[in-house]
């Protein structure tokens, strides 16, 4: 099998050690070598049992619900009525980067997602940065989810049985409290799902989405009577700096076709599946989005929306004057937001997973439960890690943070489909961009223009996680890469 991007070697256990510095930096892993190892693990192997209905909610449960239920409170005050303009930019932002992830989910099926499609085309230093990225976008994303779920749950308790979580235990240390318990709680009830398997876990995760969609219909449904035409008048009040701040503190809500790729070793035909899920469900959620969004200005001056998560109920009491449809709003959204961070953090587990067989990272995330087929290790590591963050961070902080990195990742997809068109033209491929290297252009612009929108604290934030993740990579996976050493040694 030849490695169509690595520099060539003899394979004689002093080759590795000939390789310059930077040769071993741009050291590529060929597309043939990661789809034959898809699904082996240590002690293991991943099952393959998703079809298109489960990726697609796979996908969709990784995304709706996020930008809608959690993060509108903080967006509105950025952009005003034009937040519906936000999250068009967002999702064309998304559509672009969409085809290139449909291309090369559909070329290289594998678990690794953006990591191992920079691996295939740019080389491991390059794919270190990537993955180092999609650690900050899922397991911040998990943390910032989290963090909602609980402003709801104390929602639904308010409108059910007259109570709610005292603020010290229902609000991390910054807003006001020293613990968020509901957070942590949700994350670790995700966590008992994934330990249960990829098939259970996607069964439970179809419900939830469906329930969540039933509460937009029925959001929108009740919204718009309160809908007043003069709450758009002055469309854009901050401008079109504005608008493309908020969309990007919406677009970590746009993640969810990124995580239908990380399923590629689970999915029972993925070459075919995976385009379709992730362009499906992108459709689907970004006219969800723009829907909701636009009931909710309409019903809502967009003066008044303050940084509560829970804001979607709070409209539908103030229009109908019951708290009854507020509290079902709630519950719904309660449910909702659980999917989210059951999706999302099977994500992230995925990502390690191909990382750890990498060598990248330890190999305590590539173990394989023979039993249920799952890493169990690395999701009782990365659930762990990601309650003790939603519990003790604050959600805007966590929301920005999410963003730059999922950007960033986007970004570098849209040069790998290019690449990897340029250097394997002839490789099969079950969905091609079209009009490239245009579009893939496009969407590297787009998220370069939206890294820009951010705040410098949340670029500060990213360069500071970046410059840990270069130490640990030159400290840790520089040497105990696998492409560090000729194929014996690989299974010593």
């Amino acid at each position: 099998m030849l490695d169509h991007g690595a520099p060539p070697h003899n394979g004689g256990p002093a080759a590795p050690q000939s390789e310059g510095t930077g040769m071993r930096l741009m050291r590529r892993k060929p597309v043939e070598r990661l789809v034959a190892e898809g699904g082996r693990g240590q002690g293991g192997a991943l099952r393959r049992s998703l079809g298109l209905w489960q990726l697609t909610m796979i996908s969709i449960g990784a995304t709706l619900g996020t930008g809608i239920f959690v993060v509108l409170g903080e967006a509105v005050p950025k952009a005003g009525p034009a937040v519906t303009l936000s999250f068009v930019i967002a999702g064309l932002t998304a559509l672009f980067s969409a085809l290139s992830y449909a291309e090369l989910a559909g070329t290289i099926p594998v678990s690794g997602s953006s990591y191992s499609y920079a691996y295939a085309t740019m080389g491991e230093l390059i794919a270190w940065v990537c993955g180092w990225c999609l650690m900050l976008e899922y397991g911040v994303s998990v943390a910032a989810v989290a963090v909602g779920w609980g402003e709801y749950l104390n929602e639904l308790l308010d409108g059910t049985i007259g109570v709610t979580l005292p603020a010290a235990l229902s609000a991390p240390p910054g807003d006001g409290g020293i613990f968020n318990a509901p957070a942590l709680i949700v994350v670790l009830l995700a966590m008992a799902f994934l330990l249960g398997g990829a098939r259970e876990s996607a069964r439970a995760n179809t419900v939830m989405v469906l329930v969540k969609i039933g509460a937009l219909v029925l959001f929108c449904a009740i919204g718009v009577q309160g809908f007043r035409s003069g709450n758009y008048e002055n469309f854009m009040p901050l401008g079109m700096a504005g608008v493309s701040a908020a969309g990007a503190t919406l677009f970590f809500s746009y993640i969810g076709f990124d995580a239908a790729s990380t399923a590629g070793e689970e999915a029972k035909n993925a070459q075919r599946d995976l385009p379709r899920a992730i362009l499906l469900s992108l459709a689907i959620i970004t006219a969800l989005y723009v829907l909701v969004a636009a009931v909710a200005v309409g019903a809502k001056p967009w003066r008044q929306f303050t940084d509560s998560e829970a804001t979607l109920a709070q409209i539908m009491r103030e229009v109908t004057g019951q708290s009854f449809w507020g509290t079902l709003l709630a519950f719904c959204a309660v449910v909702a937001i659980a999917s989210v961070v059951l999706t999302v953090l099977y994500g992230q587990t995925r990502i390690l997973f191909a990382m750890s067989r990498d060598g990248l990272v330890p190999k305590v995330f590539a173990r394989v439960s023979p039993r249920t087929g799952t890493p169990r290790a690395n999701t009782l590591i990365v659930s762990l890690f990601c309650g003790v963050l939603a519990a003790a961070v604050p959600l805007g902080q966590l929301a920005d943070a999410t963003s730059i990195g999922t950007l960033f990742a986007f970004a570098l997809v849209n040069v790998a489909v290019v690449v990897l068109r340029r250097s394997r033209p002839d490789m099969p491929r079950s969905f091609r961009v079209p009009l490239s290297p245009l579009l893939p252009a496009l969407g590297l612009g787009f998220c370069l223009w939206m890294m820009g929108s951010l705040s410098t604290v949340t670029w500060v934030v990213f360069g500071v996680w970046m410059a840990v993740g270069l130490v640990f990579y030159f400290l840790y996976g520089y040497r105990r890469s696998r492409l560090a050493a000729p194929a014996p040694s690989e299974a010593k």
